[in-house]
């Protein structure tokens, strides 16, 4: 099976109409730099680093060195920074899967009355599906346009074709994500149904006919009954893969010495997705209780081992209603799983159930049960695995909350981007919780440019500093003169947010510079630089507070779990007339509250509406919005011309035509610096 190749030329036709993604100015990037990190350091700190840093990018120094061999690496790739991304954010990552990586997707609390009721919900989810990979496989999906800032840009279609033909294969150093070409090997025609910690082949094609959604469900039947017989009960091998990546591998390696165990891993591993029939996990399923359960399954004495957590699509369906989907996320974007999830759950709704037999396949063959042989030792394993899931399992502090004083469209009354006051609001709450203002991540899709995944934004910037700073100095009642300082306050932290979306979304933003600059010097197997090994970079890239908004057109919602031990992972889906929060923590650590982080997040969007509500009822108010704040459009296209550093050569040209712009700028300066040397 074919590694991920992210320069195929199947590939690289279909994104013949993107550009590369742009290689940002060494210059530019380090004064950024100093910037995002200067607030979050103390005083000595932040002296040292800048030291650090004018020593980087010297004239004829280490900086311009490793800045010139990205510059060639940009010109031989696809996109210069893919490897580098996907290897030092999943695939060397050795943490478990579950909470630590893997999101879900929790779909709305589904009413079962009866156990057969689960079974047509995922006959007709896996009828579904079946629709999806078609148009998939030919090519009929139209191309996502970008939404928000630069809104129209068309982007990388090339991570929905991971979706269900791809896995990741654990290492002993390094995993690696395995994509299965159907020019080297047949597409694969079954899925893998779980259901009691027992894994079975469910064929989808059967003499080259697709099976009907009748004969899905009469397949589903007969393995539920195979699981529930009780004969030949296995060992819930699926545990091994919610250990951590290492021992994972080593397990594997365990199981691959019997020739039946290494067909029962081709078959998982080239099956399109994984069908979970979990079984009823108790009577509270409030949506905190379900996001759990789709994150770690309640842990190994319910549903922690109906799960292959390599699989990068796991749907699941409870017999109590709870369902939804874990991505295993090295393989695409969170908005390409919202896509597809929208695409089934409405399938599902406007396709109604078709249960009839017509056209079905005679005769079908009884689904295979896969078998295990399991030694001693991976008896053993099989044991450690469950324990430290059932760690995670209470260790995870979940806490999801529908927020229903506003939603978006509040917001954009306000003339604000909903993202970054939301994201401001975020910063508030972690400052009230801890006093203090944090290295923050929020993704940022990069997929205007081939093979683009995602950047960081850094929210937490000092102009979010700055109002913070100025709503929580303790003084309880403020005069309308200072509540319309703060407000103006607000409006230069909403700028200053949506300028580095901007950046991010374009290719211009830091994270995924220095990485490629750390990684290359690595490559050219130098001692790594001082810049690298600072106190800044090690906490800049800490990041305890790790974010992401997942929007959706039908009711449900994402979440994960926290990126480091003492921080927080807070996803959300902004609505017209609510805010759905996903908040979560570890309870192992003295430092984080998942119950207080959202008290205090409801307070501060409490405080910024009757902050918006008492300035815009002020006549000068309109006057005062009209100097320092553009509007979200404005902003865009002003950091754009900033970019340029032209006369508005892109006037009259679409947004796609304006990125391609920036980009041959930016590639046009870069060559020309070089040609300097």
């Amino acid at each position: 099976m074919p590694v991920q190749d992210q320069d195929s030329s199947k590939d690289a036709a279909e994104e013949n109409g993107l550009p590369k993604l742009p290689l940002p100015d060494l210059k530019d990037t380090l004064d950024m730099y100093l910037r995002c990190v200067k607030h979050l350091l103390t005083e000595e700190q932040f002296n040292k680093t800048q030291k650090i840093v004018k020593q980087f990018e010297a004239p004829g120094g280490v900086g311009e060195l490793l800045q010139s061999k990205l510059v060639e690496k940009r010109e031989k790739t696809a996109n210069w920074v893919f490897d580098y991304w996907l290897n030092d954010m999943y695939l060397n990552n050795r943490v478990a899967l579950p909470v630590n990586s893997s999101p879900v997707m929790v779909f709305p609390q589904q009413n079962f009355r009866a156990p057969i009721d689960s079974l047509k919900f995922a006959a007709h989810l896996i009828s579904g599906v079946l629709e999806y990979k078609a148009l998939l496989d030919a090519h009929d999906l139209p191309v996502d346009c970008a939404r928000g800032q630069l809104a129209g840009t068309p982007l990388c279609m090339e991570q929905y074709h991971r979706l269900f033909t791809s896995h990741r294969l654990p290492g002993l150093e390094k995993d690696t994500l395995v994509a299965l070409e159907s020019s080297m090997m047949p597409d694969p025609e079954h899925m893998i149904v779980a259901c009691k910690n027992q894994f079975f082949v469910l064929n989808v094609v059967i003499n080259f006919c697709r099976l009907n959604e009748r004969d899905l469900l009469i397949q589903l039947e007969k393995i539920k009954k195979m699981a529930e017989s009780g004969e030949d009960r296995l060992p819930p091998v699926g545990l091994l893969t919610s250990d951590g990546r290492t021992e994972w591998a080593e397990a594997r390696s365990i199981l691959m010495r019997e020739s039946i165990n290494r067909d029962s891993l081709d078959m998982i591993e080239r099956s399109m997705c994984l069908v979970c029939l979990d079984e009823a996990s108790g009577p509270e399923l409030s949506d905190t209780t379900r996001a759990m359960l789709m994150l770690h399954g309640g842990g190994a004495a319910k549903n922690g081992g109906n799960r292959w957590y390599d699989k990068p699509m796991q749907f699941v369906v409870g017999e109590d209603g709870c369902c939804g989907v874990v991505c295993e996320h090295s393989p695409f974007e969170g908005i390409v799983l919202v896509q597809c999830t929208e695409y089934l759950l409405k399938y599902m709704i406007g396709s109604p159930s078709k249960l009839v037999r017509a056209a079905s396949v005679s005769k079908l063959p009884a689904p295979r049960k896969l078998h295990w042989k399991c030694s001693p030792e991976i008896q053993k394993r099989i044991s450690s695995s469950a324990d430290k899931l059932q760690r995670l399992v209470k260790n995870l502090d979940m806490n999801v909350h529908k927020f229903c004083d506003y939603g978006k469209e509040f917001i954009k009354k306000q003339k604000m981007s909903p993202d970054a006051f939301i994201q401001v609001a975020l910063q508030l709450a972690y400052y009230r919780c801890h006093g203090r203002m944090v290295s923050t991540y929020e993704s940022a899709s990069t997929r205007r440019f081939q093979k683009g995944r995602v950047d960081n934004i850094r929210s937490a910037t000092p102009e979010a500093l700055a109002f913070i700073r100025a709503m929580t100095d303790g003084k309880l009642n403020s005069s309308l003169l200072q509540n319309i300082e703060k407000m103006r306050m607000l409006r230069e932290a909403i700028t200053a947010q949506t300028n580095y979306t901007v950046l991010a979304i374009s290719g211009m933003a830091i994270d995924n510079h220095l990485l490629g600059l750390r990684e290359i010097a690595q490559e050219m197997k130098m001692e790594k630089p001082e810049i690298f090994k600072d106190a800044a970079y090690l906490i800049s890239n800490h990041f305890l507070l790790s974010t992401s908004q997942v929007p959706t057109t039908v009711e449900m919602f994402c979440c994960y779990g926290p990126v480091v031990q003492n921080g927080y992972g807070v996803c959300y889906n902004p609505q017209s007339d609510h805010i759905i929060f996903s908040v979560s923590s570890f309870h192992e650590s003295p430092e984080t509250c998942s119950a207080e982080f959202v008290k205090h997040l409801l307070q501060g969007l409490q405080d910024m509406m009757d902050l918006c509500n008492e300035c815009s009822t002020d006549p000068n108010t309109a006057e005062r919005r009209k100097g320092p704040t553009l509007e979200p459009h404005s902003q865009a296209s002003q950091l754009e011309k900033t970019l340029q550093r032209e006369s508005d050569p892109t006037k009259g040209k679409s947004p796609a035509q304006t990125n391609v712009q920036i980009q041959s700028q930016s590639s046009a300066k870069v060559k020309k610096n070089n040609e300097k040397k």
